[in-house]
């Protein structure tokens, strides 16, 4: 897959988003549910060089080539949700330019723990604001990150 033009087709997406804000002024038509989650789920495969699997996997979306399980979480909010603990989580905020910034790269037990002691909730999903999961990004050691083979931001 061409990642440029991947990021291109994203941009479009959001430029029509745009351009509908315009002509109906107050009505929001921000991408959200499943297609934030498919366009972050791509982005991240293309810059990590995962495998995708089938969706509705619990606790992961894609493979590294070594095997490793890895949860892809995408926003464009200010919290994301976890149903079980990933072997590992990518959590990355999408740009409305197609591009998006890493906001976790980490073993999923990290963002796991956060949730210890907490009643699930009633519909089965924690969830973790992107301020808490930056906070413990910056804390996961190079080696246990898998590393990007596409520029990126950073948040």
């Amino acid at each position: 897959m061409n990642h440029d033009i991947f990021r291109k087709q994203v941009e479009k997406i959001y430029q029509a988003v745009s351009e509908l804000e315009k002509m109906f002024p107050g009505r929001p038509f921000t991408p959200d549910g499943h297609m934030v989650g498919s366009l972050g789920e791509c982005l991240v495969a293309d810059a990590y060089k995962l495998k995708l699997m089938p969706p509705s996997n619990e606790g992961y979306d894609a493979v590294t080539c070594d095997g490793k399980q890895v949860e892809i979480k995408a926003t464009q909010g200010t919290s994301v949700a976890f149903r079980s603990k990933p072997d590992h989580a990518i959590i990355i905020k999408i740009n409305q330019d197609g591009s998006f910034e890493e906001c976790f790269n980490g073993p999923g037990e990290i963002i796991w723990d956060t949730f210890s002691g907490r009643k699930r909730p009633k519909n089965g999903q924690y969830q973790i604001s992107i301020s808490k999961v930056l906070k413990l990004g910056k804390d996961v050691q190079d080696s246990l990150r898998i590393p990007s083979v596409v520029e990126h931001n950073d948040l």
